[in-house]
């Protein structure tokens, strides 16, 4: 079994990528991280007329952005209802409006630059793990549709076989306006459009300390420095001190992948029969789907610790996805990898500044379309083409106990079990 990224083995980034060792010394705007946030950003910036440098320590899209489970759902990490409870109805509204919003952007944006990344759009399906969490959809999607105006369709047990082969769940509530996608082919396709429309792509390149020049700021890197008028952070879970009080704002927890050799055709029309994307009503989530190319891939986040040993996390995984569909032990599996989420303590993707400086980040499993859609909201903010958002204009919850290294992960993966086992 591979520890690579999937994605990443089977897909090799465009040859013609223009990437600079030596960047201008004067930029409008610098952006740390090359994944969804950074890059997306970049392309509203760079329509705008804008010249942009984005910065990656790795190469481009290194991190989760080639290394997710390529899956675009509605909804936030928070719960819809606590958003609700929290902000109230029309914040609630507009923050899952922009969720819809988001893929809505997602296929937008892949039309527009012509980005070939196998995306399809065929729907979800949200999965009852015990008879308790599927007693309380039938009220929730009733309250979607009233408030928010978004339809959901409540399956039942006894009609599960029509949206997935297996009885493992007590039913599951669909949606049609998910889609899913080759991540590292979509991160790859962005990348050459904000190089289309004139941003400098930097890889390999660390920014190292970023201080206040004049009106603007001096991004010291391992490649020389760089003058710039703004800067955005853009490194969600892969976030670490360079901006003090950053870190703070956002943990990193891992997340685990796996997938099987390509299944017989008749095997994919039985265990997706839609070709939906899914995930279970676990506090400790299973995510799963076929790939483009007729593979089970199988997510899951067992451990919230970042350094699960591959080989490990695959074997807790591939019992899993075996016991949900025996089928699959006839099957190998070719792939183990991780990719660290970006979390915040209320659970929201943020909007923000620190000392000037900008960042989006806290995406919770949700980057695909949500980091796309607060890039681009982030670089309609700076240029001036939108006044307002709710991601800036919410609080950010910090606490007292975390500054750097989150210690407390252990203690918040053993409270999620529990309260997976009680509910």
């Amino acid at each position: 079994m591979k520890t690579e990224v999937f994605w990443s083995d089977q897909f090799s980034r465009s040859s013609d990528l223009p990437i600079v060792d030596i960047f201008p010394s004067n930029v409008d705007v610098a952006i740390v991280g090359s994944g969804y946030t950074g890059l997306a950003a970049a392309r509203t910036l760079a329509k705008a007329g804008c010249l942009v440098a984005v910065i990656d320590q790795h190469t481009i899209g290194w991190g989760a952005s080639s290394r997710n489970g390529g899956m675009a759902t509605p909804g936030l990490k928070q719960d819809i209802f606590k958003i609700h409870k929290k902000y109230g109805l029309d914040y609630a509204c507009e923050f899952w409006r922009s969720s819809v919003d988001a893929i809505d952007l997602l296929e937008q944006i892949i039309i527009e630059e012509n980005i070939d990344c196998d995306w399809s759009r065929k729907g979800h399906i949200a999965l009852a793990y015990k008879q308790s969490h599927y007693d309380e959809l039938p009220e929730y999607a009733a309250w979607i549709k009233r408030e928010m105006g978004h339809e959901k369709t409540v399956v039942p047990r006894e009609e599960i076989r029509s949206e997935i082969g297996t009885n493992a769940y007590y039913g599951g509530l669909s949606d049609e306006s998910s889609g899913g996608l080759q991540p590292a082919k979509y991160v790859d396709g962005l990348a050459r459009a904000v190089a289309n429309h004139g941003t400098i792509l930097c890889e390999n390149t660390r920014a190292e300390k970023i201080s206040r020049k004049g009106a603007g700021y001096e991004v010291i890197t391992s490649k020389g420095a760089l003058k710039t008028k703004e800067v955005i952070i853009a490194t969600n879970g892969y976030t670490d001190m360079l901006v003090p009080g950053l870190k703070r704002k956002i943990f990193p927890v891992g997340s685990y992948i796996i997938v099987t050799e390509p299944l017989a055709k008749d095997l994919q029309e039985k265990l997706s029969p839609k070709q939906r994307m899914f995930y279970d009503s676990k506090w400790f989530i299973n995510y799963f789907r076929l790939t483009p190319d007729g593979r089970m891939l199988w997510g899951g986040r067992n451990d919230l610790s970042t350094d699960l040993d591959l080989h490990e996390s695959a074997a807790i995984l591939s019992q899993q996805v075996c016991a949900v569909f025996p089928e699959l032990n006839d099957y190998e599996f070719t792939h183990t990898w991780t990719g660290k989420l970006g979390i915040t303590f209320d659970l929201m993707p943020h909007i923000g500044e620190i000392n000037g400086i900008h960042y989006a980040f806290g995406y919770g499993g949700h980057g695909l379309s949500i980091a796309t859609y607060l890039g681009t909201e982030l670089g309609l903010l700076i240029s001036g083409q939108k006044e307002r958002s709710p991601y800036k204009e919410i609080s950010h919850q910090t606490m007292f106990f975390y500054r750097k290294d989150p210690w407390f992960l252990p203690f918040a993966a053993q409270y999620y079990r529990l309260l997976d086992w009680i509910s």
